[in-house]
């Protein structure tokens, strides 16, 4: 992936990406309740289910946080954005030329962007 994205992008995208995590992980701790609260299964039947969940939001927490440098910012960027982790107005934050490459990185995925709520709870 090509890094031409301006300075003020990647400054940008330092300092939202840390919000973003955050919010993610929020996210994540929100539902666990759920797994403990279901009575129609079995402890072990729900520890399982809680193991494998949160397994797959590991591999979600890994594609859009780790390892954040300038020639990856566009995809890690694609993935904060499809998971629904930014408002408008932070996405809208990124320059018009930076917010189209990632609009087109998730279309080439066929992903679609998640929209976060414009008052995001507080990480």
């Amino acid at each position: 992936m090509q890094r031409d994205f301006p300075e003020s992008d990647w400054k940008v995208f330092r300092e939202l990406h840390v919000l973003a995590r955050e919010r993610f992980c929020t996210r994540v701790l929100d539902e666990v309740p759920r797994f403990v609260r279901d009575t129609e299964h079995g402890s072990h039947q729900r520890y399982v289910g809680l193991f494998r969940w949160l397994g797959e939001r590991k591999d979600e927490l890994a594609r859009a946080f780790d390892d954040p440098r300038r020639s990856n910012m566009l995809w890690k960027l694609a993935e904060v954005h499809a998971q629904g982790l930014l408002t408008s107005d932070e996405f809208a934050r990124f320059t018009p030329q930076t917010r189209e490459r990632v609009e087109s990185l998730l279309q080439a995925r066929g992903w679609r962007a998640a929209q976060q709520d414009d008052e995001p709870e507080k990480a």
